[in-house]
C-alpha cells in the first residue's frame, strides 16, 4: 500500500521485549510491546465509510484501506502515524474475510505490529439499508509519541 510508504519509520521507544516470542500461527501482530507512553493518543473505531456515512469499497480489501486512511486521519490530527500504534481492536461480523483483510493489514502496518485483538461484532450495528457484509470491520488503535 504506497498510501502508507512514509509511514515507516522506527521509533526506539516502541519495541518487542528481549525474549518475547511468538508462535508460527500468530497472525500480523506483535504478542508484547514494551512502550514509553510518554504521550499517549487514542482513537474510537473505525469503519470504512466516509464523512457523510456511505460505505466506501466494494470489496474486503478496499473497505480495509478506506478504513485504514480513517485511521491515519485521525491519527495525523493529533501528530500521529500508523507506525506509532501499540494497541488494535478489530470487530468483524463475517470472520469469512479475516485472511484478506490481514494481507491489506499487514501490507499497511510498519513493525513491530502493534499487539491486536479481534472479536465478532458489527460496528454499523442500527445502520439501516447494508449489506451485513458491506463496511463492517471496525478498528480502535492506541497511538503514541515522543
Amino acid at each position: 500500500m504506497t498510501d502508507f510508504a512514509g509511514d515507516e519509520i522506527h521509533h526506539p521507544l516502541k519495541s518487542r521485549p528481549k525474549g518475547a516470542r511468538q508462535h508460527v500461527t500468530a497472525g500480523p501482530y506483535s504478542l508484547v510491546l514494551e512502550v514509553d507512553a510518554r504521550r499517549l493518543v487514542v482513537i474510537s473505531g473505525q469503519v470504512a465509510v466516509d464523512l457523510e456515512g456511505h460505505v466506501i469499497g466494494d470489496s474486503i480489501e478496499k473497505q480495509t484501506i478506506a478504513m485504514l486512511r480513517n485511521c491515519a486521519g485521525h491519527l495525523a490530527s493529533a501528530g500521529r502515524m500508523l507506525s506509532d500504534g501499540v494497541k488494535v481492536n478489530i470487530h468483524f461480523v463475517d470472520l469469512g474475510h479475516w485472511a484478506r483483510f490481514n494481507a491489506v493489514y499487514e501490507g499497511a502496518m510498519p513493525e513491530p505490529l502493534p499487539v491486536r485483538t479481534r472479536g465478532a461484532g458489527d460496528p454499523l450495528a442500527g445502520v439501516s439499508g447494508r449489506d451485513r457484509n458491506v463496511g463492517r470491520q471496525g478498528e480502535g488503535l492506541g497511538a503514541w509519541h515522543p
